[in-house]
Parts: structure tokens; C-alpha cells; sequence
């Protein structure tokens, strides 16, 4: 039986796009295929449709779970924001979770079929922008039969989706929700990144991004850069929470309450970062790791004006909801507030939201109440 605010046993679903898609390196796709998953029912006049964009890990898989007899495992990443009675309530919201192009949960990216070699695109796969992924989440939305957004909404990188949302198709979003974001990288983000970066290049496994086609020993398939991938999440994990709560949560706590003077786990802090190193290295592609860094130090809209942000938002037309936590110092709150600042200087409508938390980065992800209260209060108030 399901929990009364659960969405309960769910599937993914396919959409496959047979022309081309321009991207803004100047390469093309000849088609491609989105992996996503729908929560709720479209309404007769298709006005309650939420599009939810995930973050640098993520995937479609926003709600919900695949296997009623494991579903701590299979449940999706932001359960608790989407459900019956939750913030984002599928009783009156359609809800579309969507796994991004380059990704490796089900949407072309480097592990699909190069249709020139025959082979996984490998390192071949052309790099994309946030801008592109807006451009193929619209042929999604077409193929929904969607006109306009109720909102679109996201955390982190899907924050900087939610917010180019507004800039790319200013006629097809009413709320734009950007959640623990930031209008560019820092150039410590840009650093963080890099480091995760060549920490897979440099994995001997790598074999330029064309590790799918190297088999070890006995193996029918393809090797992966494991150690490499390992490594950059390991990295990636330190600067997502906060150091409050390492201290909370692991000190400086020892395993065996001595030390042994050798280069194995002492410390319960690198026991953690050593099983979310191997968990996510098992499930997750090293090229879209890549590919997914590099949008992220792209995405600037700014770029095109000089670095002036208010010149950059002033063709949004949306209602904004732009939250930050205290405790985030990769996207500080004040990397918030330019964007709010920007949104004012244009004459938008923004409610925006300073939340304490402990949690970091990843504070975006947990159902703290004050969080959920005020993403509650305002998508009560989106009229469909």
C-alpha cells in the first residue's frame, strides 16, 4: 500500500526528437531521445504543468519509487517536495522530471550509439549548455502538448535551468523557481570543477573518454574510470556541505578509537566520502560528469552583456521565487540576491527567501519546515 503522500510505483518514460538540434558550440545532434517521468494529471486546459530540472547528479527520477520491495533505494531524489500534500502537490500540479541531454539515465548522451561510427559517442559527444538542454526540454514540452509552464523549478544547476527558462522562452513560464543557485560560477566553483575534472582525465581507465570500447580481462563490458570518478565526487561532496555539519555529523571521530599510522580509513569523515566516492561511481557516467561540469562553468547570462545581469534578466517575463540557505558557501546567498537585485532593477515580481539551515549545499534537497513552508506558500498561490 502506498503512503497516502507518496506518488507511489512509478516508470520512466522515452520521447525521441528526429531533427536536428543546434547547440551553441556550433555543433549539431541529427535527433536525440529524453528520458522523463510525469507526476499528477495535466488539467483540461494543460495550465498545471511543473517542470522539475535536477542538478549536476541527478536524474527524471524527481518522485516516487521503482520497487515496492526496496524503496529506500528506488525512491526518487526530491521525494519529499512532490506528492500528494507536499509543497508540490500532484493533486492540483503535473509534474515532469526530466533527465537531461548528455546524461546517462536514459536521455542520449556520450554512452548512446554514435549513428556515423556504430560506437558510443564516447569522447565524440559535443559538449552542451544549459541553454541547450532549455532548448531540448521545449521539444519536450511540445511533445507534451504544454504551451506555458506553471513554473518551472530546480536546485543548484537546476536552479540555473529554471532561471534560463525565463530568458530563452520568456512566453512559455509563469514562475520561475531558482533554488540554492547562483547567476555564474565563482572562480573557486570554476577550480572545484577543474579539480574533478582531471581527477577523471588523468584515470588511466579514461582512454580519452573512450573507455566504453576497453574491456579488462574476462569482462564483456567496458571498463569505466572508476578511481577517477570516485576521486571527483569525493571533491564535489566536501563542497556540498557545510562544515557545521561535517562537525555534526562525524568530528573527528575515529573508527577504532586509536590510531594505526597508515594511509587506510581512520576517520569516520573518510569513510563517508570513500562509500559516496564508490556508490556514485557505480551508477554514474564518467563523460557526463564532464560534459555536466563544464555547463555549469558556462552558464553566465550575463556573458552576452558585458557582465551586466540586469541588462542579461531584461527580457524575463515570469513571477520569480529565488531561495538560499545560510549555510550554502558554494552558492552563497549573495549570489541569490544579485539575482534578485537584477529581477527588481527590471521591474519583476520576486519573493525571495534566506533560509537557515546547517545543511550546506545540499540543504536544497532535505524537507526542513521553513523551506517547505514558504515553497508551499508560494505554489499555493500560482493561479492555474
Amino acid at each position: 500500500m502506498n503512503h497516502p503522500q507518496s506518488v507511489g510505483l512509478v516508470a520512466p518514460q522515452t520521447a525521441t526528437f528526429n531533427e536536428a538540434l543546434s547547440l551553441k558550440s556550433g555543433a549539431s545532434l541529427p535527433g536525440f531521445t529524453l528520458a522523463y517521468e510525469t507526476y499528477g494529471q495535466l488539467n483540461a486546459a494543460h495550465s498545471n504543468a511543473v517542470l522539475v530540472c535536477h542538478a549536476l547528479s541527478g536524474n527524471h527520477h524527481v518522485a516516487g519509487f521503482y520497487d515496492p520491495e526496496n524503496r529506500k533505494q528506488t525512491l526518487g531524489w526530491w521525494d519529499n517536495l512532490v506528492g500528494p500534500g507536499k509543497p508540490l502537490d500532484t493533486r492540483r500540479f503535473f509534474v515532469v522530471g526530466v533527465n537531461n541531454l548528455g546524461g546517462c539515465h536514459g536521455s542520449t548522451g556520450p554512452m548512446s550509439m554514435n549513428p556515423e561510427t556504430g560506437k558510443p559517442y564516447g569522447a565524440d559527444f559535443p559538449l552542451v549548455t544549459v541553454e541547450d538542454w532549455i532548448a531540448a526540454q521545449a521539444r519536450l514540452t511540445d511533445h507534451l502538448g504544454i504551451d506555458a509552464w506553471a513554473a518551472v523549478i530546480g536546485g543548484s544547476l537546476g536552479g540555473m535551468q529554471a532561471l534560463q527558462w525565463a530568458l530563452e522562452y520568456p512566453e512559455r513560464i509563469r514562475h520561475s523557481m531558482v533554488i540554492a543557485s547562483t547567476p555564474r560560477l565563482s572562480a573557486q566553483n570554476i577550480a572545484f570543477n577543474e579539480v574533478a575534472r582531471q581527477a577523471i582525465i588523468s584515470d588511466p581507465d579514461f582512454h580519452g573518454g573512450h573507455y566504453y570500447e576497453h574491456h579488462a580481462d574476462g569482462n564483456a563490458t567496458g571498463i569505466t574510470p572508476k578511481s577517477g570518478l570516485r576521486l571527483a565526487r569525493m571533491v564535489g561532496h566536501i563542497t556540498y556541505l557545510s562544515d557545521d555539519q561535517m562537525a555534526e555529523k562525524f568530528g573527528r571521530r575515529m573508527r577504532h578509537g586509536k590510531h594505526h599510522f597508515n594511509y587506510d580509513i581512520e576517520f569516520e569523515i573518510e569513510s563517508y566520502l570513500r562509500h559516496q566516492g564508490d556508490k556514485f561511481a557505480e551508477t554514474f557516467d564518467a563523460n557526463t560528469y564532464l560534459l555536466a561540469t563544464k555547463a555549469l562553468d558556462y552558464f553566465d547570462p550575463s556573458f552576452a552583456c558585458g557582465g551586466d545581469l540586469d541588462a542579461a534578466l531584461a527580457r524575463a517575463r515570469a513571477d520569480f521565487f529565488v531561495a538560499s540557505f545560510t549555510t550554502d558557501w558554494r552558492f552563497a546567498p549573495e549570489r541569490s540576491r544579485e539575482i534578485v537585485y537584477a529581477l527588481l532593477h527590471n521591474g519583476r515580481n520576486v519573493s525571495y527567501a534566506e533560509i537557515d539551515c546547517d545543511a550546506g549545499h545540499d540543504s536544497f534537497l532535505l524537507a526542513t519546515p521553513h523551506y517547505h513552508a514558504v515553497l508551499t506558500a508560494y505554489l499555493e498561490g500560482i493561479v492555474l
